[in-house]
């Protein structure tokens, strides 16, 4: 049996070498998903010996997703024009480059411009391998099946990220982080000219560079905005408020030129088919919800039940797991059930461990947390019914508008969720902390200190000799923690019925070939 690409240049796919296609698409994508997570466990010792300013630690954090986030659409729209092989081979090579120039990184300076190119590598990789899987399987069940094997190695890699951190941590230097991506990128390379076909769309139009331009400043300084009143738990920043208006206006811009174009740079026609916008819709409010709890919890594990790096990612890696297996599992089931009721449930499940975590008890126990983690894990593996119903709703010639608008749903939503309730749970903390009496005998420059973060009390604590401080804070800190489970919760269970509701019922992500 083969299948024959249908954009331009058509090439006949094996199923054999489809799947193995598929090996080599998630591959690399685990790369990328662990990149995005590794460098939280690298940062403090690479602090230690580069002394950043709280500035450029910032630019260190934050250049990768801005540079990723403002070019996936104009990324995507430039490989259906030149072969979308052709730009992931590229992304493949400037992210092997840029982790191989760590070894000459020794300032600051020189870590943020090495992050910039892994976001543009990053950018070229990501809605490639979800254009590349839509138009390879013609099938709409193979595709549903592949997908959810794309689903299950993200979902691995942002987990298996701080494992691998940790691990490389306590064995060698911080270069090590960066340096883990050459060897795997060199065989997704090598792999990659062998097994992947080309593709492209045969009259994409000429490509819109206003447009572009427009797409690249609104999302770089939406993304820069929402993260800066995250980190500050206070949207009264009047710096971050202009950036977030010059943003919004660009992308109002952007939209309306798309609209009138004969040839978008992003066809947003896409959004009146109802699944598709469904899983639009489930990818942006999940990661809304799940990647502000999940930081949060990362902390907690930390400093409040007393876990090494390593053991924090050692007691994740089961969420992972999770995670993974109800990935591999959605599909199928969805042939049972029918892909509404997989993806709505799903989402509802993953509502409920969040507010497991909301309800809980003042004092959490790491095993009541392991079953809230593992119910929202196995709820969102249904994100992959999503992902195949946003390629199930797009046609094979805007596969990379439907990859672009997926991995922007899914890097927005993170970034607004961290902004958002990372500013209450900020909020709440600072509350909580501010009634505590160990507070009260630091000074008050101290107490202003240890308000900032749970990581800064716990410093000034010890370093003060006033154990009852760090006491207080995990407390205030807990309480902050459940205060974010219980909104992300409710949240999670009003996406579940939004999508439910948009849903079609007859939605069958593997009843027909498109």
């Amino acid at each position: 049996m083969t299948t024959t690409l249908q954009t331009s240049v058509t090439e006949p796919v094996s199923t054999r070498r489809a799947w193995a296609a598929v090996a080599v698409l998630s591959a690399s994508l685990l790369v990328v998903t662990m990149d995005m997570t590794i460098l939280n466990i690298a940062l403090p010792e690479m602090s230690a010996q580069l002394r950043p300013t709280a500035t450029q630690q910032l630019w260190i954090i934050d250049a990768y997703s801005l540079v990723l986030a403002g070019l996936l659409v104009s990324v995507a729209a430039i490989a259906d024009r030149i072969g979308r092989k052709r730009m992931l081979m590229t992304g493949y090579a400037i992210f092997l480059v840029a982790s191989l120039l760590v070894l000459l990184a020794d300032t600051a300076e020189s870590v943020i411009a090495l992050r910039v190119f892994l976001g543009v590598g990053g950018a070229m990789i990501m809605p490639n391998t979800l254009s590349l899987i839509r138009v390879i399987f013609t099938d709409a069940g193979q595709r549903a099946t592949a997908l959810s094997i794309w689903a299950a190695v993200s979902g691995l890699g942002a987990a298996v990220g701080p494992f691998v951190g940790g691990f490389l941590l306590e064995h060698f230097s911080w270069h090590a982080a960066f340096l883990v991506n050459v060897p795997l990128m060199v065989f997704a390379i090598a792999a990659g000219l062998l097994i992947l076909p080309e593709s492209r769309v045969a009259d994409a139009g000429p490509w819109d560079a206003r447009a572009a331009a427009l797409s690249l400043v609104g999302m770089v300084l939406v993304v820069w905005a929402l993260k800066d009143f995250g980190k500050e738990a206070t949207f009264a920043n009047p710096t971050a408020l202009g950036a977030l208006a010059v943003g919004l206006v660009a992308l109002v811009w952007f939209v309306r030129r798309c609209l009138r174009s004969e040839h978008p740079l992003l066809d947003l026609g896409l959004f009146r088919n109802r699944p598709f916008s469904a899983g639009i819709i489930a990818a942006l409010g999940t990661t809304f919800a799940m990647l502000a709890a999940l930081l949060l919890l990362t902390q907690w594990l930390q400093l409040v039940d007393d876990a090494s790096p390593i053991e924090s990612g050692i007691k994740l890696i089961p969420v992972a797991l999770a995670a993974a297996a109800a990935s591999l599992l959605a599909p199928p089931l969805a042939r049972v059930l029918g892909a509404r009721a997989v993806l709505a449930g799903g989402l509802a499940l993953a509502g409920v461990g969040l507010l497991a975590v909301g309800f809980g008890p003042d004092v959490l126990s790491y095993r009541l947390v392991l079953v809230a983690m593992l119910l929202v894990g196995t709820g969102t593996g249904s994100l992959a019914i999503a992902s195949a119903m946003i390629m199930l709703g797009s046609p094979e010639d805007k596969a990379g508008n439907a990859g672009a608008l997926e991995e922007t749903s899914y890097e927005l939503g993170g970034t607004l969720g961290v902004a958002v309730l990372g500013s209450i749970s900020a909020l709440v903390y600072r509350d909580r902390l501010a009634g505590s009496e160990a507070l009260e005998q630091v000074g008050p420059e101290a107490a202003q200190h240890a308000q900032d973060s749970l990581g800064a009390a716990v410093a000034t604590s010890e370093q003060l000799g006033v154990p009852g401080l760090a006491t207080d804070a995990g407390a205030a800190f807990t309480q902050s923690l459940q205060t974010a489970g219980l909104v992300g919760g409710v949240l999670m269970l009003a996406v579940a019925a939004a999508v439910f509701v948009m849903t079609p019922r007859e939605t069958d992500i593997a009843g027909s070939t498109h």
